[in-house]
């Protein structure tokens, strides 16, 4: 296994990035790394912090920059470096000049055994068209970097579609040049929880339950708590109060991720208003979107930046796979921010166990739970188990109502695992009514599906089952909200 370095163990979390980027310091050859993620998901301070004493040279996209601005940002960059600093007229012509301008200066330095970090932050800003940047960019690595051994080259980009199509599917010069690639995921719970006691900050698991369906695992955004203060109280002055930084923050992330960016709100608020999700067919009835490339491109680049998510239904075809909202933060703005940010101080106290809050809470804790598939299999004592994960609906029609169960966990011991999800306040209470209700579902599910496997009905809340007469009955195995740190 390969050890962590001092400076990279104060990180928190990013465990398997982490051994990636010490395992490319430790090969005989150069290496050109690419980092893709959403913003504010913390790639620039994994990228700096685990390479703070190995990082040269460092550059970064500026949004919407001109071609001779960021031309001149580099020359500016490559003085700090080298300490002679540039002056405006000194600047590249272009990124050939730039490139060859950096081999240079990095051919004069002393040899060293560690190797050399050369950091491009954002590369998707300064890759614009008709910059030039790319193949520049091509001929500085196949020419030059590639021979060596003693060099990291770092690319790291937003628009993780963007990285994924011109950089680890690309077909020119870059074709399988890049010898390792991260897809830097928000904090799960376990990393959020291990985050802010990092910082300090003490609350408990249903606080930290309810900041994450609120703000998500994104970090920037989880800096923003403060000691000594509630989950409610950190979520109404960062996200309603006129100064809170989330106020206007979605249309800022989808602007500069997306060209077009209004298609890709439009498919997020379409999926913010069903709770079951919609399969492509249904999400272009409710966007008005054509079928085609267009629209496909739309979904990939929601998709791989993590947006949405897209969840296979239980015997069906894969076109039919449901998309739903993925990004917590995304799901919370567009059903509380929008209507209540810049009101009186308390609006989200005020607001916070109101029926429209239980609702939303429900379905922010439906997809908290299937980002987290991997420990809810953990605390089944199925995770050495070959799954599957779906979900299954059913219309109501003459074979009966409707039936919808949120996850299922197909198993090769043959048994199914139909879990359903439920955010209460205290322990959930199972009554005849529900009891019912979730007996039906699991008939209808069997008659449907005409599966002959074991069928397990599993329930997934907060605060666990409290003890009633119903509850052995109807349920066959629960996990409460620990099992998804």
């Amino acid at each position: 296994m390969i050890a962590v370095d001092s400076v990279a163990a104060a990180l928190v979390g990013r465990i398997q990035e982490r051994r990636v980027l010490a395992a490319a310091m430790e090969s005989p050859e150069s290496e050109l790394i690419a980092v893709y993620g959403r913003r504010r998901v913390g790639k620039t301070f994994l990228i700096r912090r685990h390479f703070e004493d190995e990082l040269y040279f460092e550059l970064t996209g500026m949004y919407g920059g001109a071609f001779k601005v960021q031309l001149h940002h580099f020359a500016d960059a490559l003085g700090k470096v080298t300490g002679t600093g540039v002056a405006s007229g000194a600047s590249p012509a272009n990124w050939f000049e730039a490139f060859a301008m950096l081999a240079r200066v990095m051919e004069q330095l002393p040899k060293r055994k560690r190797k050399r970090v050369v950091f491009i932050d954002e590369l998707p800003w300064l890759a614009s068209q008709r910059s030039g940047f790319l193949p520049a960019f091509e001929h500085f690595w196949n020419t030059w970097a590639s021979r060596r051994s003693d060099l990291i080259v770092v690319v790291c980009g937003s628009a993780a579609s963007w990285m994924v199509q011109q950089l680890l599917h690309a077909r020119g010069g870059l074709h399988n040049r890049v010898t390792r690639h991260l897809r830097l995921e928000p904090f799960s719970l376990a990393e959020t929880r291990a985050f802010l006691e990092a910082r300090r900050v003490a609350l408990d698991d249903y606080q930290i339950l309810e900041l994450y369906m609120a703000l998500g695992g994104i970090p920037h955004y989880l800096k923003e708590v403060e000691r000594g203060e509630s989950a409610a109280e950190c979520i109404d002055r960062v996200c309603f109060s006129k100064t809170g930084l989330l106020g206007r923050e979605l249309s800022h992330v989808y602007t500069s991720l997306f060209d077009e960016a209004e298609r890709h709100e439009l498919v997020v608020r379409s999926l913010a208003k069903r709770r079951g999700g919609l399969t492509r067919k249904e999400l272009l009835a409710a966007t008005g979107m054509r079928s085609g490339g267009f629209t496909t491109e739309v979904l990939a680049e929601l998709e791989a930046s993590g947006f949405i998510m897209r969840t296979p239904q239980f015997g069906r075809d894969k076109k039919d796979a449901v998309y739903r909202v993925a990004d917590e933060h995304s799901l919370f703005h567009l059903y509380w921010i929008e209507k209540h940010r810049g009101r009186s101080e308390g609006a989200w106290l005020r607001i916070r166990g109101s029926p429209a809050w239980r609702a939303w809470s429900g379905y922010s804790f439906e997809g908290v739970c299937l980002k987290h598939a991997n420990r809810l299999r953990a605390a089944l004592g199925i995770g050495s188990v070959s799954t599957e994960e779906s979900t299954w609906r059913h219309r109501s029609d003459d074979t009966g109502d409707g039936a919808q169960i949120d996850l299922v966990i197909d198993r090769k011991d043959r048994c199914i695992n139909l879990c359903e999800m439920k955010f209460c306040e205290a322990e959930l209470a199972i009554d005849k009514a529900y009891a019912r209700s979730l007996a039906n579902k699991r008939e209808t599910f069997r008659r449907l599906t005409g599966t002959s496997k074991s069928l397990f009905t599993t329930l997934v809340t907060t605060h666990g089952l409290a003890s009633t007469r119903h509850r052995d009955v109807a349920v066959d195995v629960s996990v409460d909200m620990n099992a998804l740190f």
